[in-house]
């Protein structure tokens, strides 16, 4: 358990934007006068930020192998120790927290008692690379999940799998205990968010510096990849609007045709990740390295 260390606000000029022309204008997705707040700075490097249906938001310090939770209250403690060194993460609807812990190259869920179910060790016999992000479809249920490869310090292997033939985007079915590649035509995906009604899903290949969108059919199978922006992505999140927010060098916001509207600047060398919070979804978590910061928006998240 740890006690929130003081945030401190940054000015509202630290939010850039990037907007469209005077014959395209678009309010800001941030809320009139708004401050990035930091909320702590004693970690490691954060990310995989998710919120409950309660608004509490969970994320992980991966290097030190906890998750952690910030709650609709302020308060900030562990959740869980010993996380497998979850990355991403992502709540299903019955609450349950699944992870993408590349300890052991595992998707988990881990129940509100913090008690961890592994549901994949390896795709057709071979390791994975290392799972980062994933997004449950909430109709079906099936996981979508991006596995690139990082080289941790904690692996005793040096190099991927030959045999899963590179990084790719998979899919597990609900219920299932083998995962598809869903696009095997990525050099790193990483970051990956899909719409509420479960028709597009949106992931970011990191290694092209490029994001998609697909249509996914009831099937569960993705069709019509479309270049959605010149950007990749170490995380993603939208909001109610439609609007794409892309992470890296601070938060970049773009509306559903792919132009980019806002960009909210980060004190920080990386942003990792970002979601809506809060018991009305409209503040925004963001992850970056050592720290994690608030935002309040105009905007709520999608869900």
């Amino acid at each position: 358990m740890a006690a929130v260390l003081l945030a401190g606000a940054f000015p509202a000029a630290a939010i850039a934007d990037q907007g469209p022309t005077a014959q395209q204008p678009a309010r800001s997705v941030v809320a009139p006068g708004a401050q990035l707040t930091l909320v702590a700075k004693q970690f490691k490097f954060t990310e995989g930020p998710a919120a409950d249906k309660a608004g509490n938001v969970f994320f992980t310090d991966q290097p030190n192998n906890k998750i952690w939770k910030y709650s609709t209250d302020g308060k900030l403690s562990v959740f869980l120790d010993k996380a497998g060194r979850a990355n991403g993460l992502y709540f299903d609807k019955r609450g349950n927290l699944l992870a993408c812990a590349d300890e052991q190259n595992q998707l988990w869920s881990i129940d509100k008692q913090g008690r961890p179910t592994v549901l994949l060790t390896q795709v057709n016999g071979h390791q994975l690379n290392g799972p980062n992000d994933l997004w449950v479809h909430p109709k079906t249920e099936g996981i979508y999940f991006t596995d690139p490869y990082y080289q941790r310090d904690y692996w005793t292997r040096q190099a991927p799998d030959p045999g899963l033939g590179g990084q790719h985007l998979y899919y597990l079915a609900a219920g299932q205990k083998a995962a598809v590649v869903a696009d095997a035509q990525l050099q790193k995906p990483n970051g990956i968010i899909g719409t509420p009604d479960g028709r597009l899903l949106y992931v970011a290949d990191i290694g092209a510096n490029k994001t998609y969108k697909y249509q996914i059919t009831p099937e569960g199978s993705l069709t019509n990849r479309q270049l959605f922006a010149e950007q990749g992505s170490d995380g993603m999140t939208l909001d109610q609007e439609g609007n794409v927010y892309l992470t890296g060098k601070g938060v970049t916001v773009y509306n559903p045709a792919g132009q980019q509207i806002e960009h909210i600047d980060v004190p920080a060398d990386w942003t990792g990740n970002v979601c809506f919070a809060g018991k009305d979804r409209k503040t925004l978590f963001i992850t970056a390295s050592e720290a994690v910061y608030v935002l309040p928006m105009r905007v709520k998240g999608a869900q």
